[in-house]
């Protein structure tokens, strides 16, 4: 399975997903760079989150709030105590460092030598803010985007006007001076988290947890992945955060095994109750209604954006032994494919020339390419045999390719081909902005 793993890193960073940080220097450990495509894929995983928790459900609101907060908001949520800290090893003999809950043995994994008793080391990352580096001027760079939903929980309910039950979706960027980070982008000390911090009664959190629980499900299934590649687990007792009363992950099954990409947490009144108590700021809800008063109880949906992307990726990841047909030529080689969902997919059509050597067939097709690119996100390729041209465009995740031929320039067609099933058909120059719309659903 790792071999998998391997050509999916390779294939990543050929078309364009994503690249090593700082490549040129010798990288940067666990530091990666969005290529082209990588960014796009990513920007489509977010719009596809936005959209179902602002436009499909009810009663969530968006917000965007700071990367550097208040260093009293961390020490408040528990984040500069051993309650956000792991238990750091290190080899007496090589003196690499490891987690001590990621070791299978008491031995250094790499040399096999002795370990060092565990200590803990805390997880944020700190900076400075101002001119003068002391204390006075520390700050740290978030570690989680929730606490910014917290610190904002009064400003949004007096804003928007909602009422008790709401959520606050925001996504953004966190921090995370983890010891061993790993397995690609999976694990970085830098990643993007798509949460929502859902307010209601004390006594519809349970009602909640289970209803979030199913919805955040069924946005991957109805994004394609595969049912057999998932699975929930509910969280044991020893292993819940501090805040948390119940705890269920969504695990997806990679190449390097089950691992979580979402959790779905019922905080209880914990945030609110603790920043209201170190703040002196009043987090209650009252109850206009009912005259009731007290702290909501938070049900969180945390999802990884960039876990998201590696689980998308590795699940519409295809290789076919002995090549396709109709794309590979003498060799007949393995064949790469992503059959990734078309609302997810980062180009939807490629427009291709049959041969680039008939002006009369590239100015063709640059004008169909200008005709439909302001609507839907499209390439232009002419370099390569058209066989060569759509095996790239499969390995790219292109959901249709467009080859303006002869035929076009006595006719007024194009031929439209569908990566996954490679079945092509006919359609009116004068048609194709309309039925690849009806192919879109847009």
């Amino acid at each position: 399975m790792q071999d998998l793993m391997t050509k999916i890193i390779s294939l990543t960073k050929q078309r364009g997903f994503i690249f090593p940080s700082s490549e040129i220097y010798g990288g940067f450990a666990s530091c990666y760079d969005f290529g082209p495509l990588g960014v796009e894929l990513k920007n489509n995983i977010k719009k596809a989150w936005w959209k179902e928790m602002t436009m499909k459900q009810e009663n969530v609101v968006g917000l965007d709030a700071a990367i550097l907060m208040s260093p009293k908001v961390w020490q408040a949520s528990g984040h500069l105590t051993a309650g956000f800290a792991d238990e750091l090893v290190e080899c007496k003999k090589c003196h690499h460092r490891f987690r001590k809950d990621f070791l299978e043995k008491d031995s250094c994994p790499d040399c096999k030598g002795e370990l060092t008793e565990p200590k803990k080391f805390n997880l944020m990352m700190k900076t400075f803010v101002g001119p003068i580096e002391d204390e006075n001027s520390m700050a740290y760079l978030r570690a989680e985007t929730c606490q910014g939903i917290y610190m904002n929980f009064k400003n949004v309910l007096n804003s928007s006007r909602q009422k008790v039950p709401f959520g606050i979706a925001q996504i953004g960027k966190a921090f995370r001076n983890e010891i061993t980070p790993g397995n690609f982008i999976f694990r970085t000390r830098e990643f993007e988290q798509m949460e929502m911090q859902w307010f209601c009664h004390p006594k519809e959190a349970d009602k909640f947890f289970d209803y979030w629980r199913e919805e955040r499900m069924k946005w991957y299934l109805d994004l394609g992945v595969k049912k057999e590649n998932l699975r929930f687990r509910e969280v044991e007792k020893e292993e819940l955060a501090h805040y948390a009363r119940r705890a269920n992950d969504i695990e997806y099954k990679f190449p390097f095994g089950w691992k979580e990409i979402e959790g779905i947490h019922n905080r209880g009144d914990w945030d609110l109750s603790n920043h209201s108590k170190n703040s002196g700021e009043d987090l209650k809800y009252f109850d206009e209604e009912s005259g009731e008063k007290y702290f909501p109880h938070i049900i969180e949906t945390s999802a990884g954006a960039d876990r998201s992307f590696l689980a998308f990726l590795s699940d519409a990841f295809c290789e076919i032994k002995g090549g396709r047909t109709e794309t590979t030529e003498s060799t007949k080689e393995a064949e790469y494919v992503l059959k990734i969902n078309k609302s997810l997919a980062p180009i939807k059509v490629a427009v291709l020339p049959l041969v680039k050597n008939k002006p009369d067939l590239v100015k063709k097709a640059k004008e169909i390419y200008q005709m439909i690119k302001s609507e839907f996100f499209c390439q232009y390729e002419e370099a390569g045999s058209i066989g060569r041209r759509y095996r790239r465009q499969d390995e790219a995740g292109t959901m249709f390719c467009i080859t303006v031929d002869f035929e076009t320039l006595e006719k007024g067609d194009v031929t439209i081909r569908d990566r996954d099933t490679m079945k092509q058909e006919r359609i009116k120059v004068s048609e194709l902005k309309e039925t690849l719309k009806q192919k879109f659903n847009v």
